[in-house]
């Protein structure tokens, strides 16, 4: 994601200090500017020196013994600044002034004391809002694959969609996410390189680099993998988001396999996803699982993307999808039929389901794709273009 500019507004020397190596330490932003007042008018010479940094974002500092300044601040900054996004920092034990901040221009409410994930999945939230305003049609679109629990069939789901979306569209990369990767053992693939390489080359990294680190499959989707060993030491959350904003802009289409990985960098990629796609089954532990996944999800504001796939699905006497959907809190998607001998022996051998043609899995992977991109304009266009020529 591109480098965002802050402007931090804090009464509190301390408070101003920690707020900068906090910005700073996302490592997709940085502070221009620090204020020691608050603005009071549209001629105050503080706020002169905030429009002179023209940043991306304003950090205002609400002090919990005396709200009201900054407050004025905010509603102040919105009014003459009106392309900057306003964020308020503050105590979320005030939920007046929580309201009130919002109700004077504040875009995010970041929890006092903040922390650097914090922040930086704000400015995800912000630069994937913007992002979707601009309507950018030469950035990818992102599918995140996250299990409800382990053995859901993820992994699965993502190999075959991110394959079955390659088929239809190309330009399609996936990425494996998981804390020991098995997209390459599901591809048949032995990769020289994984996320781990590119992430440790990210000060040079460029569309030829990416590539050079991904492994084609013969179908044409590339794959960057996993690690095939546990690693002692993940990368941060803030390179992940480089990565991936390097992803987006490469290809038309990415899918990531999380897994059953539940951590932060599953929360940024699930916030910079499109889609998030909740692997499940239809018994009781999968679909009370997919509910507390969900919601750990959600925190970050990625709620309304999160939608429900049934895997090896049957039908269940007195069980509907309805009721799949309300003890999962999530809106059902997609229905894949259960075929586990098939499921395991591709596996096995390497040969993806959707290469296997003709059969109802593979065409069940591959509505689920054409369910995905249906509405991405530039799949509209082709329609309509070969509607006419009939």
């Amino acid at each position: 994601m591109p480098e965002l500019s802050v402007v931090i507004v804090a009464s509190d020397s301390e408070q101003r200090a920690v707020l900068q190596v906090l910005v700073d330490s996302t490592s997709v932003a940085r502070s221009v500017h620090t204020c020691a007042s608050f603005p009071v008018a549209a001629t105050d010479p503080v706020t002169r020196r905030i429009q002179t940094a023209n940043a991306d974002v304003i950090l205002v500092d609400i002090p919990a013994d005396n709200a009201s300044p900054a407050l004025h601040a905010i509603e102040l900054l919105q009014r003459e600044m009106p392309d900057s996004a306003l964020f308020a920092v503050g105590s979320l034990s005030q939920p007046q002034v929580i309201v009130n901040a919002m109700r004077c221009g504040a875009r995010e409410f970041v929890e006092k004391p903040t922390t650097t994930t914090d922040l930086l999945e704000a400015f995800v939230r912000l630069t994937t809002a913007q992002r979707k305003s601009r309507r950018e049609e030469s950035r990818g679109r992102m599918f995140t694959v996250v299990n409800a629990k382990g053995g859901s069939g993820g992994t699965t789901v993502a190999v075959n969609l991110a394959l079955a979306v390659q088929a239809a569209h190309g330009s399609t990369a996936l990425v494996d996410i998981a804390p020991l990767g098995h997209c390459a053992l599901h591809l048949n693939l032995k990769p020289l390189f994984s996320v781990g390489d590119a992430i440790r080359n990210l000060h040079r990294l460029d569309s030829s680099l990416l590539e050079s680190f991904m492994t084609r499959h013969g179908g044409g989707l590339q794959l960057l993998a996993g690690p095939n060993t546990p690693v002692p030491a993940e990368p941060s959350t803030a390179e992940f988001a480089k990565l991936f904003d390097l992803l987006i802009g490469h290809f038309r289409y990415v899918v990531v396999d999380a897994s059953s990985r539940i951590d932060a960098t599953t929360r940024l990629v699930s916030n910079l996803a499109n889609v998030v796609l909740m692997v499940a089954h239809t018994d009781v532990a999968s679909l009370w699982s997919a509910a507390r996944v969900q919601q750990y999800l959600s925190e970050s504001g990625s709620r309304e993307k999160v939608q429900l796939i049934l895997n090896r699905f049957r039908k269940i006497p007195g069980f509907s999808e309805s009721d799949a959907e309300a003890a999962a809190g999530v809106k059902l998607l997609w229905k894949i039929p259960n075929q586990y001998f098939a499921v395991s022996t591709a596996i096995d051998r390497g040969v993806p389901l959707s290469q296997q043609n003709n059969t109802e899995i593979a065409r069940s992977f591959a509505g689920l794709a054409a369910r995905l991109t249906e509405n991405d304009l530039d799949v509209k266009r082709k329609a309509w273009s070969l509607f006419k020529t009939v």
